[in-house]
């Protein structure tokens, strides 16, 4: 028996191993990219504006939660050292999900096989472009707490010890401040835990204090921030920032019958699928209602916002991922699992138009990678692969840090953020990017106002952008850089 035990274990090290390595590989591009990815702008100026002065919100601004921020200052604001803790997180992430699979998955027959597939699948999904797994979004960062949120939710399952509830709830909590759709998570969890808890409603008490501590412990994290910021006296612009200024966001593409109809009618369908699992607990394994669970509301997460972007898709990743396993271990359901599978991928590699990024994916990702360490491509040629203004904004940025002063101050009317980390300037407020600026009357009169007083010595006018709003007097044209201008001050 031991002689199996260290066999399988053999076995485990070397699969991982060699998947990690594949993962390594398929990241390794990553850490070469150019600074072009519009939201990785933004965090790379906040978190070099936090490692230099600036206070997050009131300093300098996103409408996020806080702990990705604080990811990107740990790195001052760099891309490589962002996307290198990214691949640090995928690889622990890898690690986790074996072993929650391992777990989740032990009581059946052909777990073990099973437990190689799924991480696999995971692995994949997650080292390529094809999910946006290159970039540094928040999403790729909040993956691995979720991950040792469900393990520590199923060895309570198993041990019965409040302590892995409280461990889970605050990992919870940590990943919540990385991007708010954790809180379904947190749900499919919560709703986890009381389906195989519940009895009946005589000990209903104690059934329910076990909810309580996990509700407490995940709050934990955000009443922590929420108390800094208020010793900051910046609490309100806190709160208005991680969660009210996204409303119109989500509501944008929600909008059905009534403003919020469509998610309200989301919302709807993931009660009904809940209950009728609640109704059907008993006849259903723990394994199949966690996985069918956490599915549901990461489903739900991932079309929270009604919008098509790409990296949505990763807070499907796992989740999808063991319900992929699912197929190959519930034998009496097997084609119907297997047909909702195929469904579910289906409509989301439809509505998150996931075709397209097959080609960029797996293969002229990397074969343009290929051409530009093996020389066939020129840096402009390789930085164009990616947005066709990356060069111009590289040669933007070389020319103000051929001319700029070490006290010289930069304004960018247009949506490329990264340029002021490619010069390691500051904006001169706190809005980084001409749609924050415009996305009210007062922060464009904030900004106005703010320009006129500090007056930079560069102002940089991107095309494809409307003609600056605010006043050039004592401003001319020095530059001109594929149809995107630079002014000088002169008095």
């Amino acid at each position: 028996m031991k002689k199996l035990i260290a066999l399988a274990a053999h076995k485990s090290t070397i699969f991982l191993v060699v998947v990690s390595c594949i993962f390594t590989l398929l990241r390794l591009p990553s850490f070469f990219e150019p600074y072009w990815y519009g939201d990785e702008g933004i965090y790379e100026v906040i978190g070099y504006g936090l490692r230099h002065g600036r206070m997050l919100y009131s300093g300098i601004w996103d409408n996020k939660p806080p702990l990705l921020y604080l990811i990107y200052a740990l790195v001052d604001g760099n891309q490589q050292g962002a996307r290198l803790l990214s691949w640090i997180f995928g690889l622990l992430s890898i690690f986790v999900f074996f072993f929650l699979a391992k777990r989740i998955f032990k009581n059946y027959k052909n777990y073990q096989k099973v437990t190689y597939i799924t991480t696999t699948v995971f692995a994949l999904l997650f080292a390529t472009p094809f999910l946006e797994g290159n970039i540094a979004n928040a999403e790729n960062f909040m993956i691995l707490p979720v991950l040792i949120a469900a393990l520590f939710v199923w060895k309570y399952l198993e041990k019965n010890k409040l302590s892995f509830l409280l461990l889970s709830g605050l990992l919870l909590g940590l990943s919540f401040l990385l991007k708010v759709v954790a809180v379904f998570d947190f749900g499919a969890f919560f709703l986890f835990i009381f389906f195989t808890q519940y009895e009946n409603l005589k000990n209903i008490f104690k059934q329910i204090l076990p909810l309580l501590l996990f509700s407490i412990s995940f709050a934990i994290p955000l009443g922590a921030t929420l108390l800094f910021f208020y010793f900051n006296g910046i609490v309100k612009i806190a709160l208005q920032s991680m969660f009210f200024s996204n409303i119109g966001y989500v509501g944008w593409g929600n909008s059905f019958i009534i403003p919020q109809g469509f998610l309200i009618l989301k919302l709807f369908f993931l009660v009904l699928f809940s209950f009728i699992l609640f109704l059907k607990r008993i006849k259903i394994s723990s394994t199949s209602i966690f996985i069918l669970l956490w599915l549901a509301f990461s489903l739900f997460s991932a079309y929270f916002s009604q919008r098509p972007y790409t990296h949505y898709v990763l807070v499907l990743l796992s989740s999808a991922s063991l319900f992929v396993g699912l197929c190959f271990i519930v034998k009496k359901f097997k084609l119907l699992i297997a047909s909702a599978v195929i469904l579910i991928f289906t409509f989301i590699f439809i509505t998150f138009e996931l075709y397209n990024n097959i080609p960029k994916s797996f293969f002229t990702y990397y074969v343009n990678f290929g051409s530009y360490i093996t020389g066939q491509k020129n840096t402009q040629q390789y930085f164009a692969f990616f947005d066709r203004v990356t060069p111009r904004d590289y040669a933007l940025a070389d020319f103000i840090n051929i001319h700029k002063k070490p006290a010289d101050q930069l304004f960018v009317w247009g949506n490329s953020g990264q340029i002021y980390k490619l010069t390691d300037t500051l904006p001169i407020g706190k809005y980084i990017v001409a749609y924050h600026i415009t996305s009210s009357s007062q922060i464009f009169n904030n900004t106005k106002a703010l320009l006129e007083k500090s007056r930079p010595r560069f102002v940089i006018i991107l095309p494809n952008q409307s003609d600056i709003p605010f006043s050039l007097k004592g401003y001319q044209p020095i530059f001109i850089i594929d149809n995107a201008q630079i002014y000088g001050k002169i008095f």
